[in-house]
């Protein structure tokens, strides 16, 4: 079941709150910059809406534990890395901040779209494995308080 607190957050608050941050601020942990933050949950959203596929990282016999997680209130500890992605932050794909925000609008819009008829569908999320929108609902917030917090935004668990 969906969380309506999360998926509002992510529908009318997320951008908002994202577009408050100076494109300029140090995060308080890892390489990125604000605009490559951007960036890379606006490629997150895309994996979401089969946009952008990897392959799954996680062996079938650790899912649970990880669903577990996925589902509680716990939150990514600071520098967790994605698995499927390189070390390294990816290199820019919008000329600017501006761009790179309005893709990121574009793609949380699309997200609803996409799973408004069959909120059921699933997709795969290489860590995660197959998620409905409920439970990519879910792994957005976690994914995005976590970026909002790296720059200096607290947003509330809902």
């Amino acid at each position: 079941m969906v969380n309506e607190r999360k998926k509002l957050f992510l529908e009318r608050e997320f951008i908002p709150t994202v577009q408050q941050i100076n494109s300029s601020v140090e995060p308080r942990w890892g390489k990125m910059t604000v605009q490559q933050m951007v960036e890379h949950v606006s490629m997150i959203f895309k994996v979401s809406t089969n946009k952008i596929a990897f392959p799954a990282t996680t062996a079938a016999e650790h899912l649970p534990k990880y669903r577990e997680f996925l589902l509680s209130e716990k939150e990514f500890r600071e520098n967790t890395k994605a698995p499927f992605l390189p070390s390294e932050p990816l290199a820019m794909q919008c000329s600017t901040m501006q761009e790179a925000l309005t893709d990121l609008e574009a793609e949380v819009n699309h997200f609803f779209s996409y799973f408004k008829d069959d909120p059921e569908r699933k997709t795969l999320h290489p860590v995660f494995g197959q998620l409905n929108f409920a439970e990519w609902v879910q792994f957005h917030h976690k994914h995005v308080k976590h970026h909002m917090k790296q720059f200096g935004k607290e947003i509330p668990v809902a």
